[in-house]
C-alpha cells in the first residue's frame, strides 16, 4: 500500500489501513515512544525489550502505514513521527492524533510511564 498524508484521510480504505497499522500493542508502544522523541532502533528495543529483527518488522509496517520515517544517523536507524501525524496532533495535553476518520489518544499519564521506563 502507498504511503499516505495521515492528515488528510478521508476514504474508508485509508482509515482502515491506519487502525490496522495500530491494530498491534508493539506498535502502539513504538509511537507512543515516539511521541516523546526520535529514536533508534537499539533506543526501541531497549524500552519495548524487544528484538531487534521483532521491532524493525513493526517499524516497516508503521513506515508503510505513513506513520513514522525513519533516517540513517551513521551505521544505526533512528525513526521518528512522521511530521503530516506531528500535525495532527491537535491536543498536546492528551496526545491526540487526529486522522480525520477517527483519533488515537494517548494520555500524558501513559506517555510518561513509556519514558521513563528502565
Amino acid at each position: 500500500m502507498p504511503r499516505q498524508a495521515v492528515a488528510h484521510l478521508t476514504t474508508p480504505r485509508q482509515c482502515a489501513a491506519i487502525l490496522k497499522a495500530m491494530g498491534d500493542e508493539t506498535r502502539l508502544r513504538i509511537l507512543e515512544s515516539l511521541l516523546l522523541g526520535e529514536k533508534c532502533v537499539t533506543d526501541l528495543t531497549q524500552v519495548l525489550r524487544c528484538s531487534q529483527p521483532h521491532v524493525s518488522h513493526h517499524l516497516r509496517i508503521l513506515r508503510d502505514a505513513g506513520l513514522v520515517e525513519g533516517h540513517r544517523h551513521g551505521k544505526q536507524v533512528c525513526y521518528r513521527v512522521e511530521p503530516s501525524v506531528q500535525r495532527a496532533m491537535k491536543n498536546r495535553d492528551a496526545q491526540v492524533l487526529d486522522f480525520g476518520c477517527c483519533e488515537l489518544r494517548f494520555p500524558v499519564s501513559t506517555l510518561l510511564t513509556v519514558q521513563h521506563k528502565p
